[in-house]
């Protein structure tokens, strides 16, 4: 019998690890606390560790896909939050359709890349 996976978990950098923890827990995450550098974000299976290590060009190339069912409910949770308001360097931008679906945007505190889509259903 073949192993199979049960999740996949990237480790994402912060710039300002408190700010960071902040932020994911503002929008919706749990944390669980794993070491005074290390925390483990969750909601529902999905989850990324966050790090309190900074590299530059490493969290300026970091993009996390996130894929919900509802990209236009997602994105009004987004605004409601006015995460941009209250974290300097957080910016949104609004959804753009493509070819494969719908997808928005999101940069975290760090400057962390994350795509908020929703693929389109098959007929």
């Amino acid at each position: 019998m073949e192993p199979s996976a049960i999740s996949i978990r990237p480790f994402i950098g912060a710039k300002n690890f408190n700010r960071s923890r902040g932020f994911y827990s503002d929008l919706g995450f749990r944390e669980t606390i794993l070491s005074p550098a290390l925390s483990l974000f969750q909601t529902d299976q999905l989850g990324f560790y966050l790090q309190d290590a900074f590299v530059k060009d490493w969290v300026d190339n970091t993009m996390v896909f996130l894929e919900v069912d509802d990209v236009e409910s997602y994105w009004n949770r987004l605004l409601a939050l006015d995460l941009t308001s209250k974290y300097a360097d957080v910016k949104l931008t609004p959804i753009r359709v493509e070819h494969w679906g719908s997808e928005c945007f999101l940069h975290d505190p760090s400057g962390i890349l994350w795509h908020i889509g929703e693929f389109s259903k098959s007929k």
